[in-house]
């Protein structure tokens, strides 16, 4: 396993090999992302978040995974399609990637390493929601669902876990990004 998110090797969704480490130095906010999914809606929110931050060094970073409810089940184009015609995605979007299945990416495998709970919005019953639909993570460290979020500071550490229903706008996200973008590497 590399020994930085930086050095992890990734594809860019239309297929261009690339790592983390052409955004050193700047802020990242990680979302695995799905097309079909009831938090769909928030790509609107993360193309906001990238629009109005991106001049202070943030970058969103979207990875469909197909990993929840079979939720992303589009080709490369298809999403690409998607995201652009719904939501005018701006923000780097790459290949579609495991999270809690197996092989799990190294990317991930890393992220809940150093964050392996998520910090949810005051009064969030998204958890019990998805067990209500027989929906619970395997391991308690596993990616709940679609749409969460790791930030990851200039200096390359991952500072929060969001869960899914932290919504782009949400106080306590807006207050960790504007910390991170605050502080220099």
């Amino acid at each position: 396993m590399p020994d930085s998110l930086y050095d992890i090797p990734l594809k860019s969704l239309d297929g261009r090999a690339l790592t983390l480490g052409e955004f050193r130095g700047q802020v990242l906010l990680v979302v695995n992302v799905a097309s079909k999914c009831g938090l769909t809606p928030q790509y609107a929110g993360l193309e906001s978040l990238y629009k109005e931050y991106r001049r202070r060094g943030l970058q969103v970073l979207g990875f469909p995974c197909n990993d929840f409810a079979a939720q992303e089940p589009g080709s490369a184009s298809d999403i690409q399609a998607f995201c652009t015609t719904n939501f005018g995605v701006d923000f780097p979007m790459f290949e579609k990637l495991n999270i809690n299945s197996q092989p799990r990416h190294p990317l991930y495998a890393q992220l809940i390493a150093a964050r392996p709970v998520a910090v949810f919005p005051a009064g969030s019953d998204f958890r019990e929601k998805l067990a209500g639909y027989g929906i619970s993570p395997k391991q308690p460290e596993d990616v709940l669902w679609n749409f969460e979020k790791f930030l990851i500071g200039r200096d390359g550490v991952v500072v929060r876990r969001f869960s899914p229903d932290m919504t782009p706008d949400d106080p306590a996200l807006i207050a960790a990004l504007e910390a991170a973008l605050n502080s220099q590497p």
